[in-house]
């Protein structure tokens, strides 16, 4: 055993430092976070000064065990957890579970996994701080009493298993506001008029920089170029420059990654995570612009060997956010002279980013020139102008330029021809084209982690988590949607003709963008009604601020707790009380065919449109609305269609074609025959002949996928899978071993296959085995008849048996029918479920 056991987080970090340290160093993982509030009742002891209670978690309780092991035998425990207050607080609470000694543990931090920054965290170890660990604990804690006191409130007055949260409530509420002033945008048009002109054979756009209000005005301009003259009355050149941007934080990693690679925000911080555990990048939860001396000088060496002295500007940078946590560094490469890296190419093109961006901060301002023109006519007092920019020196452009999430941003003009003052131009083309005005964007990912951070809601280690929250409740959707054609008019004067006419283009399409629930917007609207304090921005960011100075040893954690939750308290208890419950009803009508009222809520399984109140009928008639509509903005028409379905379509094969929507989206049905319709296709439009062609499509795609079937078990198929080969097994899925041809497989063998597999199943924590299964839950009817006597169960409980075993039998007929052909019988897609 090894005189020195050095605990970090993650099975990755560890194999990578343990290559660092000699044979006296034996490094191990604690696999994340091992202690947590206990899961039953709040877990806080509010009339003992606030005390958690704390439990190792279950799947955690061997990996204890094994690190107990290690420890009582090591000299020396070293506790190299992240160096954040989230690693701070692991480290804590390893001390405290394994029951170390002040005397032998060393803490010891880094922010890049390197030889030389392991050997110099040895070198200098320090004790657990207790300041940022009860920081961390703060945090907990107050986001357990939100939770636990807040979301009961929601299943009485809004609807069961909805749950409430400190940040991302505020979080929603931001996707929820901007939602309601896209409601609330008036859109207005006016008229932008672009000219291109000839100078020497050369030709060069020119734009008039007011619009006007209405076509009329924008006609009367376009005759008043009618013969006119055109020149230059003034030329301006003047020197501009652009300056890199500082090295990536977090939030501004997770921004870029969005907008030029496509990553959501929690994938981002997956493979920075990869990538900083593998000894490439620095600590990738960071709110700091700074490099440290060494990475500036790594930084100079290697632009000066590949870019030459001229593109070299060291410069160091300031913070912008006055809350940034301790002394880290920004996102960099551990070695600059590294431009490109191996594994997975997905994380390569973060390490390409993350090396540009960070190497281009130290590199030479690019160099432009501006030139501006302004154009006048002997007809008009209006004056045109037209601007171009050319790059005399790239400088840091060579390797970056930053994205941006302006979508209306204009591309930058080029170079405009030789010219001077007075020179005379040729109007070939002008135009006045109808132009919208546009509401404010959603949201993506990126740019709701750059809005919370604006707010200073949240930190570096929270963006991530509190926008996959906010989607895995329900209460956000991130989605493409398709826009809608809109009619535009252009007027255009070309070769002394005026013309008009009318054009379409598409208008609010949408990609991966933020969208509200309705059952989003209901809670938004309750919680902002009855606890502000809690959805309100400033003190969001406020308590934030608490939390910095509870890691800086400037404020009791308990005190800043019992301060918050006094009040709050009281307004849950008034809450519960006092608040009415919502449902968001909107009366749309009354339904003609049955006269009964047309309405829309919020009902147990989410957003519904209803036909008769409880007033009304016994058995009112309910549909689920659809992914794109919305309880305050469906209108009567819309609420109508919806019970259109399910729709017959006609008859094939001598059984009816049907259409309808269900839990997992619109679907065709032909007897027990399930086919889901495809992103293209409307339930309420589709007609017959696209039916049965994705009915045919279905079965081709069943027919592929079935290798073998036994005529003499039809639970047991060999199937076509997402990663390959395998045996559907009753209700088993059994891998085949690469070196075994699944056509050659007999029932027999399969069988045998099938005992030596351990049972996966399902748990609340997620997949656990079970002991190998027995060979009789695999065998025939006729053999499971055999097989019950030899089971001894008590007398009285020997019917209960016979009447389980009598229904488990057509359990796993139904089962098989899944996947053959002729008697699918599954949900919507027929074989889905099984698929691996």
């Amino acid at each position: 055993m090894a005189k020195n056991l050095v605990i970090v987080e993650s099975p990755a970090k560890a194999k990578t430092i343990e290559g660092y340290l000699g044979k006296d160093f034996t490094v191990k993982s604690s696999y994340g976070h091992v202690r947590d509030l206990v899961k039953s009742g709040m877990g806080i002891l509010v009339e003992k000064n606030l005390e958690p209670v704390y439990e190792v978690s279950q799947d955690k309780e061997d990996v204890i065990r094994e690190l107990k092991k290690h420890a009582s035998k090591a000299e020396t425990v070293w506790l190299a957890t992240d160096e954040d207050r989230e690693g701070e607080a692991i480290s804590w609470h390893l001390f405290e579970t394994l029951n170390l000694k002040k005397d032998n543990t060393k803490r010891i931090v880094f922010h890049e996994i390197t030889k030389k920054a392991i050997s110099e965290a040895v070198k200098n170890p320090r004790s657990i701080d207790k300041n940022l660990v009860d920081a961390q604990q703060a945090r907990r804690i107050l986001d357990r009493l939100v939770g636990f006191e807040l979301s009961p409130v929601l299943w009485k007055k809004v609807k069961p298993s909805l749950s409430a949260g400190r940040v991302q409530s505020v979080a929603v509420r931001l996707i929820v506001e901007r939602e309601r002033e896209i409601d609330n945008h008036k859109v207005s048009s006016s008229y932008k008029i672009v000219a291109f002109f000839e100078v020497d054979g050369k030709t060069f756009k020119a734009e008039l920089p007011k619009k006007f209000a209405n076509i009329e005005d924008a006609d009367a301009f376009l005759k008043s170029c009618l013969g006119a003259n055109f020149s230059v009355e003034n030329l301006e050149v003047k020197p501009g420059k652009r300056t890199p941007s500082a090295p990536f934080t977090t939030s501004t990693l997770q921004q870029e990654a969005s907008r030029k690679l496509g990553y959501s925000v929690a994938q981002t911080m997956v493979l920075a995570q990869r990538l900083y555990e593998s000894g490439k990048i620095t600590y990738m939860r960071t709110d700091s612009v700074n490099l440290s001396q060494d990475a500036i000088d790594m930084a100079k060496t290697a632009i000066l060997d590949m870019y030459g002295k001229d593109y070299l500007e060291t410069r160091q940078y300031k913070n912008k956010i006055a809350s940034a946590q301790e002394a880290h560094e920004a996102i960099r490469p551990t070695e600059f002279a590294r431009n490109v890296v191996e594994g997975e190419l997905k994380e390569q093109k973060l390490y390409d980013l993350i090396w540009k961006r960070a190497i281009a901060s130290q590199m030479s301002d690019a160099k432009l020139e501006k030139t501006v023109v302004t154009i006048t006519s002997d007809k008009s007092g209006e004056k045109l102008i037209a601007s171009g920019e050319v790059i005399k020196f790239d400088g840091f452009l060579k390797v970056y330029m930053e994205g941006t999430d302006d979508e209306e941003q204009e591309e930058q003009s080029g170079l405009l021809p030789p010219m001077k003052a007075g020179d005379n131009l040729k109007l070939i083309e002008a135009s006045a084209t109808e132009r919208f005005t546009y509401p404010p964007a959603r949201y993506t990912e990126a740019s709701l982690v750059k809005k919370l951070e604006e707010l200073g809601i949240g930190r570096p280690s929270t963006y991530a988590p509190t926008i996959s929250t906010i989607q895995k409740r329900g209460y956000v959707l991130k989605e493409e949607r398709q826009g809608k054609e809109r009619a535009y008019q252009v007027i255009t004067l070309k070769e002394g003709k005026i013309a008009r006419e009318t054009r379409t283009e598409i208008t609010g399409a949408e990609k991966n963008k933020m969208f509200p629930t309705d059952i989003g917007m209901l809670v938004t609207d309750f919680l902002v009604a009855n606890f502000k304090d809690i959805l309100d921005y400033n003190f969001t960011a406020y308590v934030e601020k608490e939390f910095d100075d509870i890691a800086n040893g400037e404020l009791k954690w308990q005190n800043m707790i019992k301060e918050f939750y006094g009040p709050f308290h009281d307004t849950v208890e008034s809450t519960e009380k006092e608040a009415e419950r919502v449902t968001g009803e909107r009366i749309l009508g009354k339904d003609p065919a049955s006269g009964l009222t047309l309405l829309v809520r919020v009902g147990r399984f989410g957003p519904m449109a209803q036909i008769g109140s409880q007033d009304e009928t016994d058995k009112p008639r309910y549909s689920k609305l659809r992914a794109d509509q919305r309880l305050d903005t469906i209108t009567f028409e819309e609420a109508l269609d919806l019970f259109k379905l399910p729709r017959k379509l006609g008859m094939f094969e001598d059984k009816e074609i049907n259409v309808s929507i269900g839990r997992f989206g619109p679907y065709i049905r032909l007897d027990d025959f399930f086919v889901s319709l495809k992103k293209e296709d409307d339930p309420y439009t589709i007609n017959y002949d696209r039916a049965v062609e994705l009915i045919h499509e279905r079965r081709k795609v069943l027919a592929e996928r079935i290798i073998k079937t036994f005529d003499e078990d039809e639970t047991v198929q060999i199937l076509n899978g997402r990663w390959g080969p395998y045996i559907s097994f009753g209700d088993r899925n059994i891998r085949i071993p690469k070196d075994i041809d699944p056509k050659s497989l007999s029932l027999e063998q399969i069988r045998e296959l099938a005992e030596k597999t351990p049972v996966t199943v399902k748990t609340r924590g997620g997949f656990r085995r079970k002991a190998t299964a027995p060979a009789e839950k695999k065998v025939t009817k006729a053999a499971k008849k055999k097989a019950a006597p030899a089971k001894k169960a008590p007398a009285k409980k020997a019917p209960a048996k016979k009447t389980v075993t009598k229904k488990a039998a057509p359990a796993k007929k139904a089962a098989s029918r899944k996947t053959v052909v002729k008697k699918v019988s599954s949900k919507k897609t027929g074989s889905s479920k099984k698929s691996k």
